[in-house]
């Protein structure tokens, strides 16, 4: 029986983002997936002791984790599902090791119930973003984002919700929470700053 081709399972899904992803998508665009969520996803597994097949399914799930913004952009979790059961097998996965995957990308849809330390992994990769320094210009390209499919966020009611977002967030595994979780406190402190200074009359960013 041939070895799964991991590398290129992630390759192909890497290239559709890359090529095939609407240039609205300012938040969820290529970068989010290559340079963010897979990165994440394997700092976090080197530092949680996952290596092996449990490494390389993670990898190849946090790269097809958003392929489905190519078809759908309010339920692209199913459609990145649809994409990674009916591509992996050309790569050689196995059904009990794409179902795996799969597991993984449902994990990625809000709100989070991973069952598992890699589903975990998974989920913190995923939210990376919310304990960083880069945290509200990417939440600035989200909203914007949203603006441009018709749903308009104006700022201080994006504030409010991205506050109560980060109150009730919480990572779930130790290497998250040792990485991210003091500029995530320090990013909410920053949002109840904002909100308090001067409610409504809040300038654009």
């Amino acid at each position: 029986m041939n070895q799964p081709d991991y590398d290129a399972a992630r390759s192909y899904a890497l290239t559709r983002l890359q090529n095939e992803l609407s240039p609205t998508l300012l938040y969820h665009d290529f970068r989010h997936t290559a340079e963010d969520v897979l990165p994440a996803a394997e700092r976090l597994a080197a530092l949680q002791g996952v290596d092996g097949e449990d490494l390389q399914l993670l990898r190849v799930a946090a790269a097809y984790h958003d392929v489905g913004y190519i078809y759908a952009y309010w339920q692209h979790e199913l459609a990145s599902l649809r994409v990674a059961a009916q591509t992996l097998p050309n790569f050689g996965l196995a059904p009990p090791q794409i179902d795996r995957v799969l597991g993984l990308i449902v994990t990625t849809r809000l709100p989070q119930s991973p069952r598992d330390l890699l589903e975990q992994i998974m989920a913190d990769a995923d939210l990376d973003s919310l304990g960083r320094e880069d945290y509200f210009e990417l939440g600035e390209r989200l909203r914007q984002e949203l603006e441009l499919r018709g749903e308009p966020r104006p700022l201080h009611h994006w504030q409010e919700v991205q506050l109560a977002f980060l109150k009730q967030h919480a990572y779930f595994t130790e290497a998250a929470r040792q990485l991210r979780q003091t500029t995530q406190d320090k990013n909410l402190a920053s949002l109840e700053i904002k909100l308090k200074a001067d409610g409504s009359g809040l300038s654009p960013l």
